[in-house]
This record gives C-alpha cells, structure tokens and sequence, in this order.
C-alpha cells in the first residue's frame, strides 16, 4: 500500500522538475514561445498547489481510496495528452490537467499515512515518503536527461511525459485494490464552495506572479495581484473562521492552526523549502550556466546528494525516536555547514572551483536535509486525527508547493540581479547559498525552541502514535 501511495508523490515531484530540463527541446521543436514556456513550467504548479486543499477536503469527505484513484487515472490521461501535444497551447492545457489531478491524488497520500499507519510504522512510513519526494525532484533532472539524451523511441520531449503513463494504469488499480475503504461519514455537512474558490484565487494572485513575474521583469500587472492576494487571503481566512464559528464545514479546518505542533511544523516546512527550492533552482542555474553541464551532467552532481538524502531520510525517524528533536537540528547543523563551505568556495574561486569541491559540499547539503524535511511534516501532522487527515495533508502539502514557488522567484530574481549580463554564476550562487544558509538556522532555531517547550500534558496521548512522536519531540512525559 506504501508504495502505490508513494508512486503519486514520486510523479507529482518528477513532472515539477522534469520540464526545466525539457524546456529547451520544447522551444525547439515545438516552438513554444516564452509565454508559452512559462505556462508550461508555471500552469503545473499553479493548478497543483490551488487545488490541494480542495482535494484533502474532498477525500474526507468520499473517501481517500477513490479520489487517489481517481486522480491517478486522471494524471494518466493529461500524461498521455502531454506526449501527444501538437502545438504549445495544447501542451499548456494538458499541463493544466496534469497539475489540477495531481491536486486530486497527493493530498490523500499524507491522508492515508497519517489515518492508517501507528506509531514507529507512521515514522517509517514519512521517512520514505521524504525519500520518494527527494528521489522525485532528482530523477526529474536525471532521468529527464538521460530520456532526452537518449531520445528513447525517437519520442524526443515526450518521452518525459508517456512515461507517467504505464506507472498510471498499473498503480490506480493496485489502489483501488490496497488502500483502505472510507471510513462511515455519519452526518456529513455540505462543501464550501465560496472558501473553495477565494483559496483558489488567493493562490492565484500570489503563485502566478511569483511564478512568471522573473522571466517577464515584474511588470505591474505582478505587483498588483500581489497587493490584492494578501487581502483575498486574509478575508477567506476570516471567512473560514466564521463558517466553523457557525457550525459549518470550512475548507480548511481552522482547529488545526490551534495545535501548537501543526504551526511549528507549517512555519518550519514553510522555511525549510523555500531554500530547498531555491538551492535546486540557482544550482542549476549555475552547472549549466556558469559551468557549462549540459542537463545530464548536472543532474548527476545532484545524485551523490539525493542519494544521501534517502539514506538519512529513512534513519532519521529512527534516531529522532531515540535521541529526541536533537536529532532534526543536527542534520539542520550539517546541511548549514554544506551551505557554507560551497558559498565559501566559490566565493573564492569562482567558476573554478571545480566539481570536486562542488559534488562533496552539496552532498553534506543533502545528508543534512534529510534529517530535516521528513520530521518536519511530522512534526506539523502530530495531533491530526485521522478525520482531519486529510485536509491536514493537503495544507501541509500546499504550503510546501507554495514556498517553493515563492523561494525559487524571491532568491532566483536575487540570483540573475547579483549574476548580471556578465554571467557571474559562481558569485551570485555564493550569496544565494548564504540566503538559504539563514533559512536553515532559522528552522533550526524554530526546531529547538519548539523542542525546548515541548511540556508534559501539551499533547494529548491518544495513541502509540502520539507517544512516539512526544518521546521524539525532547518530551520525556510517559
């Protein structure tokens, strides 16, 4: 059952990152302009991180087995309608697809791990999906290159695309077969449809922006749906506030922003992949722009990372479950010393530094990362019951689509303004890596301090599950 949930998030996390290495062979072939190619990139994420809590809420409510299936068999399709694009336009409109169905079947993934895995299984069960969410971002560089290197079948671009297609048809099944049956819903209260869209349009006014403002120079047009988002925003959380005061069913539950533990985990993932998305991007940027990799090549100076990232990711419960939330802020301590040394380096040799100090400093960046980023999310899904799950997934997994897109548009625009017409790549990736630097020691400051405060009795100790998440929190309650 774990492995057909993670075959979703390993899609999901492979088609955000497989199109940035496509992306020249589509302007190539296709003749996709820059507008086009932004939408291509852009619409993914946009549809994806808009949907998802609709998504969470609606696997609550019909249950997560059908809607995971359902949307697997619906990223399938817009997969195979991604390959089969004729012009850019129909790419962008699949594009849209793609993401609104990834919307539909992530969010039930962290559902149904938090609803029907216990205790040290939940544990394991995160520390794989941290791997599978590495393995995802990294084989989209890899792999991406090595299907277009290849051009396997003569199928140039849409090889990317046709191969999501055969892991649809055989996990959507398997689901429909392994995965839990909904629980009885008894006295189930209608949707939200008036929270459902001014989230929708919230998280348009602000992603969309971040997402094409960069390669368009931050017109106006940018800055104001920027300023109009964060109102939007704040009068569908009062919104949402006032439904559940009356007794209604809200999109988004706001008891879960009571627990201590979900906000800890919110503002930690929050920080935590804004440099994560950030690093991938600039680092990128400066393999093949500075250094002249072509993708392949640069996807492979990620492999050592990503490789060490599994490994810790999946001894990282285990050794928070021994040794207490120590654990998370030692790995935040490595992944900061990574960042460092790389800036360090290339702050004193610039685009000689060479791959053999590159390769090392970002692998420590991903042995420490994976001590980190699975505990965060849970840390933040602790105290959500499983008829919360859900929803509690899917703000979980929103927020770290919506920090990416803002990382990758706030430090990549720093990036390009410090690299300038000149191309100083290894200057500007310098002072990005010190910009994430700052955002690890502040997750590791927030990890310690909410260790630090963890009390007995803060938690309410329903199940084996919560014991062994307090015993990895520092609590030494019993």
């Amino acid at each position: 059952m774990l492995a057909v949930l993670l075959s979703a998030w390993f899609l999901a996390q492979f088609d955000f990152f497989v199109v940035n290495v496509a992306a020249p062979s589509l302007e190539r072939d296709l003749g996709a302009g820059p507008a086009a190619l932004q939408l291509i990139v852009g619409g993914y994420a946009f549809a994806y991180a808009s949907g998802m809590i609709t998504g969470g809420r609606l696997g609550e409510r019909y249950g997560q087995r059908r809607l995971f299936v359902g949307g697997m068999a619906a990223f399938a399709l817009a997969s195979l309608l991604c390959g089969l694009a004729a012009g850019p336009w129909q790419l962008v409109a699949a594009r849209l697809a793609q993401g609104l169905a990834a919307a539909v079947m992530v969010p039930q993934v962290l559902a149904v791990i938090t609803a029907a895995f216990p205790g040290p299984a939940r544990a394991r069960a995160l520390g794989w999906h941290g791997v599978t969410g590495g393995l995802g971002s990294i084989a989209g560089q890899v792999l991406g290159g090595l299907l277009l290197e290849q051009d396997v079948l003569g199928l140039g671009w849409r090889a990317v695309f046709l191969v999501n297609v055969p892991v649809g048809l055989i996990a959507a099944p398997l689901a429909a077969r392994l995965l839990p049956p909904p629980a009885p819903r008894a006295g189930a209260r209608g949707q939200d449809p008036l929270g459902a869209v001014g989230i929708a349009a919230a998280l348009a006014l602000l992603l969309v922006p971040l997402t094409l403002g960069q390669d368009q120079g931050w017109p106006a047009w940018t800055w104001l749906c920027l300023g109009a988002g964060v109102p939007l925003g704040g009068l569908v959380a009062a919104w949402q506030r006032r439904l559940h005061a009356r007794g209604g069913a809200p999109v988004v539950d706001v008891t879960l922003f009571l627990r201590p533990s979900f906000r800890a985990g919110i503002a930690s993932v929050t920080a935590f992949m804004a440099y994560f998305a950030s690093f991938m991007f600039t680092l990128t940027q400066l393999l093949q722009g500075g250094l002249g990799l072509d993708a392949f090549e640069a996807g492979l100076v990620f492999a050592p990372s990503g490789l060490l990232f599994g490994v810790t990711a999946l001894l990282g419960a285990r050794l928070v479950a021994r040794y207490g939330m120590r654990v998370v802020v030692g790995g935040g301590a490595v992944t900061a010393l990574g960042l460092g040394l790389l800036a360090l380096r290339l702050l004193a040799a610039g685009e000689g530094a060479g791959l053999g100090w590159l390769v090392p400093a970002v692998a420590l960046v991903g042995l420490g990362n994976g001590l980190v980023l699975p505990q965060l999310i849970g840390v933040a899904l602790l105290d959500v019951s499983a008829r919360q799950a859900g929803i509690g997934a899917a703000v979980v997994t929103t927020t770290q689509q919506f920090a990416s897109a803002a990382g990758v548009a706030v430090i990549g625009t720093v990036f390009f303004a410090l690299a300038g017409p000149g191309g100083g790549h290894a200057a500007a990736m310098a002072r990005c890596a010190l910009i994430d630097l700052a955002l690890v020691l502040a997750v590791v400051l927030l990890v310690a301090h909410t260790a630090r405060r963890a009390r007995p009795g803060e938690h309410a100790p329903r199940a084996h599950a919560g014991r062994t998440a307090i015993r990895a929190s520092g609590s030494s309650r019993r």
